[in-house]
């Protein structure tokens, strides 16, 4: 009899020390973690890169200590290289059943020069959208989709372009036909450029001069589609929004009032203040 109880209790530990093996390290809840997969406009980027910054990073400045956000996006990618990486697999093995994954591509889809980033929007895009939906729904994950953020590009109208329409455009008809939740981040984002204008939103970009000495840019650099600090704050607050509106669970972790991501001033760096 003690030999049967010793035996049971082995196994009961075997299966335990199994289920927390199935668990990323420093896992929270269940349903508690945000995941980013998408490209250089959402990445986190190292101090010595700053002021250029991601939304992805700012994201976490919406939500409390008790959510985590694993941000996978990464420069230069597609729906394409990130498979082809195995930056999909790296993201699947961090999520846990209720997690939220966020899925924003489009910018480097658009690359045909690049044949690794390629993916036309009617055919790869819309096949790699459908697996990454698959793939999260099959793990017992939330995804929603998230078109593509607007570039700083005002057409002869003064009005916000969207660059990437055929793209965005299959993301949404994917979002209806399958019934996946979805920011429209294009459509906000457009609607954030045209409220602040060509003039005022070079400082939510990449614009800067030699003579404003920015150690990370030395030469100055010119750039309509990469953030600043406050770019980035304020996109994040176009995606905290738009995810708090969608009413998932996750939906309700997202603060109301989110002032570090409302600021009209650069802190200097990438805290939540």
């Amino acid at each position: 009899m003690r030999k049967f109880a010793g035996y049971a209790v082995r196994m009961v530990q075997i299966v335990l020390l199994g289920v927390i093996l199935t668990f990323p390290a420093n896992a929270t809840a269940p349903g508690n973690t945000i995941l980013i997969a998408g490209d250089s406009t959402a990445a986190d980027y190292a101090p010595e890169r700053y002021p250029q910054t991601g939304w992805g990073t700012m994201l976490r400045c919406a939500v409390g200590p008790d959510v985590r956000v694993f941000n996978h996006a990464m420069g230069g990618r597609s729906t394409r290289s990130f498979l082809a990486e195995g930056r999909w697999d790296a993201l699947r093995a961090d999520m846990m059943p209720g997690d939220t994954v966020l899925i924003q591509f489009g910018h480097n889809d658009a690359s045909r020069a690049k044949p690794l980033r390629w993916a036309p929007a009617q055919t790869d895009y819309r096949d790699n959208l459908l697996r990454f939906i698959r793939d999260v729904r099959t793990a017992g994950g939330v995804p929603v989709l998230v078109t593509p953020v607007a570039r700083r590009n005002f057409g002869p109208g003064g009005r916000a372009v969207a660059d990437f329409s055929a793209w965005s455009g299959v993301m949404r008809d994917l979002a209806v036909k399958t019934g996946t939740q979805m920011i429209d981040l294009e459509a906000r984002s457009r609607a954030w450029l045209d409220r602040a204008g060509p003039e005022a939103s070079r400082s939510l970009y990449l614009h800067y001069g030699a003579e404003d000495s920015v150690a990370a840019f030395p030469k100055g650099i010119s750039d309509d589609t990469h953030f600043s600090e406050l770019g980035a704050r304020q996109v994040a607050d176009l995606v905290a929004d738009g995810l708090k509106s969608l009413a998932l669970p996750i939906s309700a972790k997202i603060s109301g009032s989110r002032p570090a991501l409302t600021r009209t001033t650069a802190l200097g760096r990438t805290d939540c203040q």
